[in-house]
């Protein structure tokens, strides 16, 4: 028997994993953007479904692998890379292999930057097309890097333990099974199955390899930074293990976030109100239940109160939440809190009112703009 490459071995015992539970004839979708890690995720995907269930005592079933690629249309070549990777899927056996155009309505760099609004539009995309296939499931190829790049931004930003515990491994259909391996494996396997993948300028900085990165002057994503500068100063720093520390520390914050979200969320149920007083759009709270509740969990339930009410969750950080909780514990008459989105705060009689900023712009124009990047 032919040795399998380690990295191969990895990919597919991580999918195995994923398609647990499938039954005959289901359809599983993975999400494809070219590169190297979806790519990867693709290859992995046609050889597990062929076998789901097989064991020692079982021969196993088949189910149906299909892939789904987004073109964001904002790059030169956009509709040749999404080709390509359709072309590279089908070879693979998957099918039904879908090219989707991103679809901006309702996204807007003013609300959500240019980064949000390229993944509200692909997860749009996503769950259309699992909707229009009955898929069971949409395999997502983010890795154990992109896991320690989302801890370190949640840690700069602020946003606590939730942002802290990073990507989840389940979410709806949604999976992500190489959350476990590292960014060199996907290319190891990439490369053992004879996979040519993309890699989206984009994800470079600039003048950082051939022909990539962004051009002097131009819009440079926040995480692409954070991949090419901080991560390597921290390895140089303090050793080698970062990015596997980081992606443990996000796996042991996520049940502890889980458990605190599910109390705050409760507590935030018996604190709403109604109140002739409130606005249209608005939400009130009873100041008093919330002051009474444990510190940890007021906080968790005003930050999901600002959520609910508009602010970017992204952009709301402790600093915000600091604001909302001295409304409700130190009350002196201050001013409302401003929160990210142009959500607004307000404390009258008792009540806390959160209201989400209004439709449009300040000169009446509502139309969408396409961000003029994107980041996997």
């Amino acid at each position: 028997m032919a040795r399998v490459d380690p990295a191969v071995a990895a990919a597919r015992n991580a999918v195995r994993a994923a398609l647990a539970g499938l039954g005959p004839d289901d359809l599983v979708l993975v999400a494809c953007s070219g590169g190297a890690d979806s790519l990867a995720l693709a290859a992995a995907t046609a050889f597990e479904a062929r076998r789901v269930g097989r064991s020692v005592r079982s021969r196993g079933y088949a189910v149906r692998a299909g892939a789904v690629l987004v073109d964001h249309g904002l790059q030169a070549g956009s509709g040749d890379v999404a080709a390509r990777a359709a072309e590279q899927c089908r070879a693979l056996g998957l099918d039904p292999v879908l090219v989707r155009s991103a679809d901006w309505s309702g996204t807007a760099l003013d609300t959500e930057g240019p980064e949000g609004a390229a993944r509200t539009a692909r997860y749009r995309a996503l769950e259309q097309a699992a909707a229009r296939t009955g898929a069971a499931r949409v395999l997502l190829g983010h890795t154990l890097d992109d896991q320690a790049e989302q801890v370190l931004l949640g840690l700069a930003r602020g946003a606590g333990a939730r942002s802290l515990a990073g990507m989840p491994r389940e979410r709806g259909i949604l999976r992500r099974p190489f959350l476990g391996l590292r960014r060199a494996q996907t290319e190891a396997v990439c490369a053992a199955s004879g996979l040519e993948w993309w890699t989206d300028p984009t994800n470079l900085l600039p003048g950082a390899g051939s022909g990539a990165g962004a051009e002097p002057g131009g819009f440079t994503p926040l995480r692409s930074v954070v991949r090419g500068r901080a991560l390597p100063v921290l390895e140089d720093t303090l050793g080698p293990g970062v990015a596997e520390a980081l992606a443990r520390t996000a796996d042991q914050l996520r049940d502890d976030a889980d458990l605190l979200d599910s109390l705050a969320a409760d507590l935030l149920a018996r604190a709403q109100v109604g109140n002739a007083e409130t606005e249209e759009g608005e939400q009130a709270l009873d100041a008093e239940v919330l002051a009474r509740a444990h510190p940890a969990l007021r906080r968790r339930a005003l930050r999901l109160a600002a959520l609910a009410a508009g602010s970017r969750p992204t952009d709301t950080t402790t600093r915000h939440v600091d604001a909302l909780d001295a409304l409700v514990v130190s009350w002196t008459g201050q001013g409302p809190a401003q929160l990210p989105g142009g959500t607004r705060a307000r404390r009258a009689c008792g009540r806390l009112f959160l209201r989400a900023a209004p439709t449009g712009n300040s000169d009446g124009w509502t139309g969408v703009r396409p961000p003029t990047t994107t980041q996997e």
